[in-house]
């Protein structure tokens, strides 16, 4: 008998509407990912806002103030996440942090030669909007998600992402290198139409969410209350509780330490790759490139993790990154850039994508925004780890190259603390608690 083959949409896990607007979320977001943290904007930052500067100075600069956006969110999130599964408004609190990010991005179009102040501002405020947004959405995940389908539904967000967020960069490189073709008159006004452009399209991609969406059945132990008291205290239990749910809390600090390594090669590529003297229209391509390699890489990170396991597939993306972060010391051209950009667009969605599936397969849906809070708390000091370790090398050495090297420590350790979870465990103690809630 011939095996019935599946439809396309089901074999990637958007087959239903609300996970089709979930991962679209990826689509319109990565565009500040692409377009505002990685591409364009730290270029402008480097040659035109912080225009004077010594280049050493311009990237120390860039390194601050993307650690203070994330030191804020970090903070903010766990508390923030304890308010949203206590009053039932996880979408809400995703819609406003999403509003702060477009309105920080669509400012960028006002920045000019000399601005850095302005710069560092709009790119903290605009770091805070997309990355505590994303805590409200990933928290979403379980809720909308099978157990079998978690993993394919987290890299099909991820794989859409790069779609979407090189779509646009691809249209805003266009501009950038043909400006005059699109009746733009010159590189710097089409860039600064590139960041608007940015805004607009996390704004309208970002509708299918909020419509098809819905917001996650409200459970609590606490009817009743005052809603930021009863979070306050949640947030107090939850953190005592972290104790019960060991494996998930092993998997944070895993993924605190390798997060690391990834989110410097994702956030201080460019400005270094600047700093050597790379071509910015090199840098650029080279960024797009990754992006639509990271396309179907990411889809098949899905279905490598449902042959040999989830975890056994993000050791094999952090195997991978060790040996970017060794071939980065010698780059010295934009062929190296360009080949180091081929390989990384191979790993980082899957291995990003499979690390937030894997902890959302641990927690408790009734508790989901908080854990994804301290997730977000994990990620986000990760964050600012890598660029402050680059800042102070670069401090330290008056040179970019020898902090590229130091990155290899974080996927190494980090992949040792990987081996400590017990993923079955993790995830018999989280359904264990949801059971308990729903028969009390």
């Amino acid at each position: 008998m011939t095996p019935v083959r599946q439809p396309w949409s089901e074999r990637l896990c958007l087959h239903r509407p609300e996970l089709r607007a979930w991962a679209l979320y990826d689509w319109a977001n990565s565009a500040f990912m692409t377009t505002i943290v990685a591409a364009v904007f730290p270029i402008y930052f480097h040659r035109v806002a912080a225009a004077g500067l010594e280049p050493a100075q311009a990237t120390l600069r860039f390194a601050v103030a993307t650690t203070i956006g994330l030191s804020v969110i970090a903070l903010l999130s766990p508390i923030l996440g304890a308010v949203a599964d206590v009053a039932g408004v996880k979408k809400k609190m995703l819609g406003a942090f999403m509003g702060l990010g477009i309105l920080a991005t669509s400012c960028m179009f006002f920045i000019g030669e000399g601005d850095w102040e302005l710069a560092a501002l709009l790119f903290v405020l605009g770091n805070i909007g997309a990355s505590g947004s994303f805590v409200f959405y990933d928290s979403l995940l379980p809720h909308i998600a099978r157990a079998d389908e978690i993993d394919r539904v987290s890299t099909a967000g991820y794989a859409l992402g790069y779609l979407g967020g090189g779509t646009l960069l691809a249209v805003n490189l266009a501009w950038i290198i043909q400006p005059t073709l699109f009746g733009l008159g010159g590189t710097e006004v089409a860039t600064r139409l590139a960041f608007l452009s940015v805004a607009i399209w996390w704004l309208g991609f970002s509708i299918p969410l909020f419509r098809k969406v819905p917001e996650p059945l409200h459970v609590t132990e606490r009817p009743g209350g005052h809603t930021v008291r009863t979070a306050f205290v949640r947030l107090g239990e939850t953190l005592r509780e972290l104790r019960s749910y060991r494996q998930a809390f092993v998997m944070m600090l895993a993924f605190l330490v390798y997060n690391d390594g990834i989110g410097t090669v994702i956030r201080m590529a460019t400005t270094y790759g600047a700093e050597i003297g790379l071509p910015q229209n090199s840098l650029i391509a080279a960024l797009l490139l990754v992006q639509f390699i990271g396309i179907p890489f990411t889809f098949a990170f899905g279905q490598v993790a449902g042959w040999v396991g989830t975890k056994q597939a993000i050791f094999v993306a952090l195997f991978v990154y060790m040996g970017v972060s060794v071939l980065a010391y010698f780059m010295t051209s934009a062929l190296h850039f360009y080949a180091l950009a081929i390989v990384v667009g191979m790993v980082q969605g899957g291995s990003q994508a499979l690390s937030r599936s894997l902890f959302a397969s641990m927690i408790p849906l009734h508790k989901s925004s908080e854990f994804f809070g301290f997730f977000s708390v994990f990620e986000k000091f990760a964050g600012i780890a890598g660029p402050a370790v680059f800042a102070a090398m670069i401090w330290a050495t008056g040179s970019s190259r020898n902090a590229i090297l130091s990155v290899v420590g974080f996927f190494v350790v980090g992949a040792l603390l990987l081996t400590r979870v017990d993923v079955a465990e993790g995830q018999r103690v989280a359904r264990a608690a949801d059971r308990g809630l729903r028969e009390a």
